[in-house]
């Protein structure tokens, strides 16, 4: 409605926006870093706005925070910080339960102005350092770089034989099934992989993935990801190790730590099932160990990880239906 046009496009860990706006002496961007605890500050001699956002659904520690930063290529002629609904003009820098930065100039029609943006789960240091993924490319080269990355990915898979819409549906069905689990993992100045751990608040070396369950993918996803995609899913492998070594249990469910969601003990699978398909982790020791713990134990917080009835289902085979737990059945199967 205001005539302005916005595209964005991604790295890894970063994106480059373009908005092309109409003549305007107030053309305005708002940053809004979300409620439940926020922070902003506008640098104007670097066109650049930093902050974080503390706003989750849960499954992360208590010093969890999504740091940002944002820089422009136009100088700007407007700025202003937002607490809690309140316009602060001329503002630098807030901290509220829900802050944001406003900034304006003004525009000719047509005009293209850039913003890239990078964020980060460890610093505002090293989101400042995962800026440097977008490089010196224009918006042009980006979009080209990232059609590239994913058509690289997906040119794994080639299949013969079909129509037009049956390739389609092949194609965005296998873009689909690479979404997820996400990377959670960084690149510090010394060109370490580190991760924030959301299962302990600390940032430690190796790789780290979330947001995936494992209830059902254990069939299909992680065998595919396994044949196809070995040396990535030997990186999963490497951060469902990481996750053992820091909670002492590995996911049943990460969003981005423990979730209580659905049931079984299926990370056993999703291990054992890479180990026999050649993708091997280096430590084989700590991976028996965790396998051999998450059958024995069960997660003093989220009763899905590890395995809810354990002494039931080891001593008698199977978990019994009156011992007030619930889906007994289902869990005997997942655990068989």
């Amino acid at each position: 409605e205001y005539d302005i046009v916005t595209e964005l496009t991604p790295t890894e860990r970063a994106a480059m926006f373009r908005f092309t706006f109409p003549e305007n002496e107030h053309s305005y961007v708002v940053v809004d870093a979300f409620d439940k605890g926020s922070y902003v500050k506008i640098d104007a001699a670097n066109n650049r706005i930093i902050g974080y956002s503390t706003k989750n659904s849960g499954g992360v520690p208590a010093n969890f925070k999504n740091y940002f930063v944002i820089e422009f290529d136009k100088p700007f002629t407007y700025q202003a910080t937002v607490a809690d609904s309140i316009v602060k003009e001329n503002g630098t820098e807030q901290q509220a339960d829900h802050a944001g930065a406003i900034i304006g100039f003004a525009t000719k029609k047509g005009e293209t102005i850039h913003a890239r943006v990078a964020s980060s789960f460890i610093s505002p240091e090293q989101a400042l350092l995962n800026l440097k993924e977008l490089g010196n490319d224009d918006f042009n080269t980006l979009v080209e770089k990232g059609k590239a990355a994913w058509n690289d990915v997906l040119s794994k898979i080639e299949v013969e034989g079909g129509n037009l819409d049956q390739y389609r549906t092949f194609y965005s069905c296998l873009y689909r099934s690479l979404l997820f689990p996400r990377k959670f993992y960084e690149v510090d100045a010394q060109g370490q992989i580190v991760h924030y751990s959301p299962y302990n608040g600390e940032v430690v070396p190796g790789y780290m993935y979330t947001d995936t369950g494992f209830w059902d993918t254990f069939r299909c996803l992680f065998p595919l990801l396994n044949l196809i995609y070995p040396s990535v899913n030997k990186e999963i492998q490497e951060g469902l190790i990481n996750t053992y070594k820091e909670s002492g249990f590995f996911p049943e469910w990460a969003s981005p730590g423990h979730r209580g969601c659905m049931i079984g003990n299926n990370s056993a699978s999703i291990l054992v099932d890479a180990y026999f398909k050649g993708v091997k982790v280096d430590d084989l020791e700590t991976l028996y160990k965790g396998l051999i713990h998450g059958t024995e134990n069960v997660h003093p917080e989220v009763s899905s990880t590890g395995r809810l009835g354990y002494e039931y289902y080891n001593k008698l085979g199977y978990v019994p239906y009156d011992v007030k737990i619930n889906e007994n059945a289902a869990r005997t199967l997942e655990y068989a």
